[in-house]
């Protein structure tokens, strides 16, 4: 996997498991944020309406996609 990806020059954020002997080296201030982004963007998924898309228009996906942000940041 990590092959792959320097072979594309994409840098791996993937932490390496803890009772490795030869520790691989990774960003992990890079993946704090990977991890945050990945918890909200789940966050928002349980949202039904945004899971499902049930609206028609582009406008109103993002409209519900702020708002459910907007709620998930003053909880």
């Amino acid at each position: 996997m990590r092959g792959l990806l320097s072979q594309r020059q994409i840098q791996a954020v993937i932490p390496p498991k803890a009772d490795r002997k030869e520790p691989i080296a990774c960003d992990f201030a890079m993946y704090r944020w990977r991890h945050l982004i990945e918890n909200f963007f789940c966050d928002l998924k349980q949202f039904r309406a945004i899971a499902t898309r049930y609206d028609k228009t582009d406008v109103s996906f993002m409209a519900w996609i702020f708002l459910r942000a907007a709620h998930l940041r003053l909880k």
